[in-house]
């Protein structure tokens, strides 16, 4: 059976609900006249939040890869202090440039690594398997790069499983490469019900039915890999200290740890960060109440080194 259109891009409504949404404004402590950075803008809720606290004179600069989004945040930000950037964050220091931001001038700036829970919702984009719709996987389908359904049509086994282990964390790694390729010879792979249908089929019976549909690592490998998502991430945790002033602050959430360890490596391994988190800040009870999304969620925080008087940090950062 076919899937279902998509909506069109001006039907869509955000969904999105930002994690961690206090912490993060509490620790960037944003003042009149901050320049700060949100390299995920999304849907612009931190976006949002933090050039409501700058003031006429401040400036909050929103990147993000995906169109669609930007369209979101654009309505979400609508009168404030905000300019919007279609780009990556690994290209933040181009981008802050072509807007006259000098690197070094910044004085905050929010990472949120998550996958947007309206890009999960639009069946189009292919990163859910909640409902059937081609395996794009693509941030910014404008981009070029090859699609889910397309590297799954090309690697060979051995890099698929491989791709399927290192990013998805996944044990029947090789098996699921094998009937892949076993399958495609008979038919391509083109839909995210086909693919997950595959995957499961893989999993012994008794490992099928946990709280974790077997899918799911699978489809998390093949995002990443599509998107080059820890490319992106090393190359700006290279550049963030140059991008902050001295007192600046970087704010990062992760959700799995392939994204928490380069952060935690990161923060520790420079000599010109001082970590302000000794342990990464969870989502309280009433957040995951009401946002089960941010059960996962990990944010760390540290501060460009400077011989200067810090900003105050919370006076109760929870561990």
């Amino acid at each position: 059976m076919p899937s279902e259109p998509p909506d069109p891009p001006e039907r869509r409504k955000a969904v999105h609900r930002p994690v961690l949404l206090d912490e993060v404004v509490e620790w960037l402590a944003p003042r009149e006249g901050s320049t700060l950075v949100d390299g995920t803008a999304g849907a612009g809720g931190h976006t949002s939040a933090l050039a409501r606290r700058v003031g006429e004179t401040g400036r909050v600069i929103g990147f993000d890869r995906d169109p669609a989004m930007l369209e979101l945040a654009r309505a979400a930000t609508e009168g404030l202090p905000v300019d919007l950037v279609h780009a990556p964050y690994s290209e933040m220091r181009e981008g802050l440039a072509g807007l006259g931001i000098a690197a070094g001038t910044v004085d905050g700036v929010v990472l949120d690594l998550g996958l947007s829970s309206d890009q999960l919702a639009w069946r189009d984009r292919g990163f859910s398997f909640g409902s059937d719709g081609p395996l794009d996987m693509r941030f910014d389908p404008t981009s070029g790069l090859p699609t889910a359904a397309e590297l799954l049509a090309e690697m060979s086994a051995e890099d698929l499983a491989n791709a399927i282990y290192e990013y998805g964390e996944e044990r029947f790694s090789r098996r699921i490469a094998r009937r892949i390729v076993e399958t495609r010879d008979a038919r391509p792979l083109e839909t995210t019900g086909q693919l997950a249908e595959l995957v499961r089929r893989c999993i012994p019976g008794k490992l099928r039915h946990g709280p974790i549909d077997p899918a799911t690592r699978v489809f998390q490998a093949l995002r990443i890999l599509v998107n080059d998502e820890l490319g992106h991430l090393d190359k700006i945790l290279a550049e963030l200290p140059g991008i902050l002033a001295p007192g600046g602050r970087a704010a990062i959430i992760s959700f799995h740890s392939l994204e928490d360890r380069r952060v935690k490596w990161a923060f520790r391994n420079d000599d010109r960060w001082t970590v302000l988190t000794r342990k990464p800040v969870t989502a309280t009870a009433e957040e995951t109440a009401v946002n089960p999304r941010a059960r996962s969620a990990k944010l760390r925080v540290a501060e460009r080194w400077s011989n200067q008087e810090p900003i105050p940090t919370p006076t109760s950062p929870r561990p």
